[in-house]
């Protein structure tokens, strides 16, 4: 049996503890000196969860302290944003943090490992913040991928993602249709052909299994069916035959109606002279 592979190197291994005057490990400080994670990935939070988890905070309390980093004559999140979020709702005027440092790179990488541990980000928002990683930071594919826990081609299909339309990735952050649903829809060719087909989707609840056999079928239906060669009747074949061994080169007979045209092929001009010889001759 494989071994299940962890999340990347861990948030401990991204983020030291900040040495300051106020020491290390847990703190309380006021909710209004945090600023929110200008890395964050998530761009769409549910509002009605965020509302129960702040109904929760007001009840218990914040229970687990925010992720965050020392910023000016105040803090920066490194993790925790929608219980940061929750508490605010909550009217908390405090909360428990824990301090570390952290360049921006970890600070962008904590937001997605914390979210991708929790299942918070939808698949428009994982693929922008792998794309993120790889251009500010010049990472590759495989360095993103092992950095924060995943396969090499899980992040490069979320990635392909950000090639569709803006109005088929709004679908997938909207959650009418899924990141497996959009990813079927990349081989067609234009950006008409997968919009068509994205509504087949919504409006006939397909399948992922059922869209990839639509896309297969649109595919086949646009490759122009090649047109039959017409025939030449036998004895314009033999005519067109003898051009050839007369001229010696390619000749092409081609009828139209009752009349037709001869189509002489020359490939040099001493080809052509020769040609010319053939048929003019000497005057």
């Amino acid at each position: 049996m494989s071994k299940k592979r962890g999340l990347g190197r861990g948030l401990g291994a991204l983020i030291q503890t900040s040495e300051t005057s106020e020491g290390t490990g847990l703190q309380t400080v006021p909710l209004s000196r945090i600023k929110p994670n200008p890395h964050q990935p998530r761009s769409v939070m549910d509002e009605e969860k965020l509302a129960e988890l702040a109904a929760s905070i007001k009840e218990h309390g914040l229970i687990q302290p925010l992720i965050v980093t020392q910023s000016g004559d105040g803090y920066t999140l490194i993790a925790g944003e929608r219980r940061w979020r929750a508490s605010q709702l909550a009217k908390l005027k405090e909360a428990p943090v824990v301090i570390k440092e952290a360049t921006p790179q970890a600070m962008l990488e904590l937001a997605i490992i914390e979210n991708i541990q929790r299942a918070d980000l939808n698949p428009l928002e994982e693929a922008y913040a792998y794309q993120q990683l790889m251009d500010e930071f010049d990472l590759t594919q495989e360095d993103v991928a092992r950095r924060v826990g995943k396969g090499r081609s899980t992040v490069a299909n979320l990635v392909r993602l950000l090639n569709l339309p803006q109005n088929i990735q709004q679908a997938v952050s909207d959650g009418r249709i899924s990141g497996a649903h959009a990813r079927a829809l990349l081989p067609l060719p234009t950006p008409e052909a997968q919009t068509g087909a994205m509504n087949q989707i919504i409006r006939l609840n397909l399948s992922v299994r059922q869209t990839e056999s639509l896309v297969k079928k649109l595919l086949t239906a646009e490759k122009p069916k090649p047109k039959p060669k017409k025939t030449l009747p036998a004895e314009l074949a033999a005519l067109q035959t003898q051009f050839e061994q007369s001229l010696g080169t390619n000749v092409n007979i081609q009828k139209s109606g009752k009349g037709g045209k001869v189509v002489i092929h020359y490939y040099s001009d001493e080809e052509l002279q020769n040609i010319y010889d053939a048929i003019v001759g000497d005057e």
